[in-house]
């Protein structure tokens, strides 16, 4: 079997393919380029990958959300209240019940901000009540504050902002990584089913071929049995070699509708489609240098963010056991206007200052080491996963170096394994002859057969490895080595 003639495959550009009323619109004819293509925009991983990015783009925005000002509006409409309640005389102590007969209405209008770098929270407010009491006398009054200020603020307390400062942003960046991380790894897969249906392709092309040749072999060994040059022995050989052949075919049928049926499932297609792919067995020569690919590793995907996101994580629980032992305070502080009448215009005549200022303490002076515990196990927590992360590192540096090894080496390898594949080629073909004119035994003959077909699946595979590692690679280091560029994405598309 020849193989088909070798194009150059100079850059596989991730772009987005039409889809109109959820049938895809595209070429039933193929390359890998355009595979990567269809997975990139149809697949079901794709569309997920996208959906949990939009879900760490909206927990980042309600981070940004937090550090505004909000305006919000609070009110007790209609409370009504008819009910005995007790009352102490100031003079003799005697307590009795009083009739409370009332309707309260109140509204607060506010305007609350954050504040970040002391984790106080300081508001603007107004408003306005009014109180109908009923009985002894009809009487309304109203109560207003047309504007007063208010602040709330821990003192040595764990201020929250103060470290999600420090990881929301890193941790939006590490979303945007790991989607790109997540769409490369979409890519490795829909390569992998492409070549999966190659191989089977090949598979199905070399066992139809076997089985024709086969056929022919038969014929012609009839003909020798009865010009007495071969044994019924050697006859029967050859139509057991022939039976076989039919049933590799069917059996390389169904794989062949199997990887069909993935691959088509993958990209959006239906499973009934006929894809006519284009193979392009030439791959590209490159060589990677292992310090540069651990550089961009390090500079452009997730694992190095994600690595100082835990340590920063560590340093927060430690500082929040702290913050939280001992004696905790808080001060409390409201200025402003406030003015009360029987009638709404009068409400704001005559306003009084307001002043409110107090601090709250809490003081723990028994409890048995329970915060000393705490910060203890803290700080053991933090030590283990310092030492768990310093392993992560070395073992991701491993497998960054074998991964390199490997796609150093899969070029020679994939060099070779073609040069024996034309090898293996050329000598079946030519003991297919010598059997017709009766140089060659039927024994010999199956073992070629069997070495040609194990040198081409070698080739085949080779090849699809080639291309796994090297998208591996692309994942790994968010980094095209055959454009010789970053890749990235357009993000604020992607988010509407």
């Amino acid at each position: 079997m020849k193989l088909p003639s070798p194009k150059l495959l100079l850059y596989m550009e991730l772009a987005a393919h039409t889809v109109c009323s959820g049938q895809v619109i595209g070429p039933r004819t193929l390359t890998m380029q355009q595979v990567v293509q269809l997975a990139q925009e149809n697949s079901i991983s794709a569309m997920s990958n996208r959906n949990t990015f939009a879900a760490q783009y909206w927990s980042y925005r309600s981070y940004k959300a937090e550090l505004r000002p909000s305006l919000n509006l609070s009110a007790n409409l209609a409370q009504f209240n008819r009910s005995l309640v007790a009352l102490q005389d100031y003079n003799t102590g005697t307590i009795s019940y009083r009739a409370n007969y009332n309707l309260n209405n109140d509204a607060t209008l506010y305007v609350s901000q954050s504040v970040p770098w002391t984790g106080g929270t300081l508001s603007l407010s107004t408003s306005l009540s009014r109180l109908d009491q009923y009985s002894p006398a009809r009487l309304t009054t109203y109560y207003a504050q047309p504007i007063y200020l208010s602040y709330a603020q821990s003192l040595w307390g764990f201020n929250r902002f103060k470290w999600d400062k420090k990881t929301e942003p890193k941790q939006y960046e590490v979303a945007k990584r790991q989607y790109i991380e997540s769409m490369e790894q979409v890519n490795q897969t829909a390569v992998s089913y492409f070549w999966s249906y190659v191989s089977a392709k090949e598979s199905y092309d070399r066992a139809n071929k076997s089985f024709e040749d086969s056929k022919r072999l038969f014929e012609a060994g009839q003909t020798r049995f009865s010009m007495g040059t071969i044994t019924r022995d050697d006859l029967m050989q050859i139509e057991v070699t022939m039976l076989n052949d039919s049933l590799s075919l069917t059996s390389s049928k169904v794989s062949l509708r199997s990887a069909l049926n993935r691959l088509c499932s993958y990209i959006g297609y239906k499973e009934d489609t006929e894809l006519n792919l284009i193979i392009d067995y030439e791959i590209p020569d490159i060589t990677l240098d292992y310090d540069d690919v651990l550089e961009r590793a390090l500079e452009n995907s997730s694992f190095n963010l994600s690595q100082e996101i835990s340590y920063t994580n560590t340093e927060r629980n430690i500082a929040q056991a702290k913050a939280n032992r001992g004696m905790s305070a808080s001060v409390n502080a409201r200025f402003g206007m406030s003015g009360s009448a029987d009638r709404l215009g009068d409400t704001f005549v005559q306003l009084k200052d307001q002043e409110v200022v107090g601090v709250s303490l809490n003081i723990p002076i028994l409890d048995w080491g329970l915060a000393r515990g705490r910060v203890r196990m803290a700080e053991a927590n933090a030590l283990t996963t310092r030492n768990s992360l310093e392993q992560s590192m070395i073992d991701y540096k491993q497998n960054l170096f074998t991964q390199v090894m490997q796609f150093n080496d899969q070029h020679s390898r994939c060099e070779i394994s073609k040069r024996a594949a034309d090898l293996a080629e050329e000598s079946y073909q030519l003991a297919i002859k010598s059997f017709g004119s009766g140089n060659m035994d039927m024994t010999r003959l199956d073992q070629l057969k069997q070495k040609r077909d194990s040198a081409l699946s070698s080739y085949l595979s080779n090849v699809a490895s080639f291309w796994s590692y090297y998208f591996g690679i692309r994942k790994a280091t968010l980094f095209d080595y055959i454009s010789g560029t970053d890749i990235s994405v357009e993000f604020d598309k992607l988010i509407k």
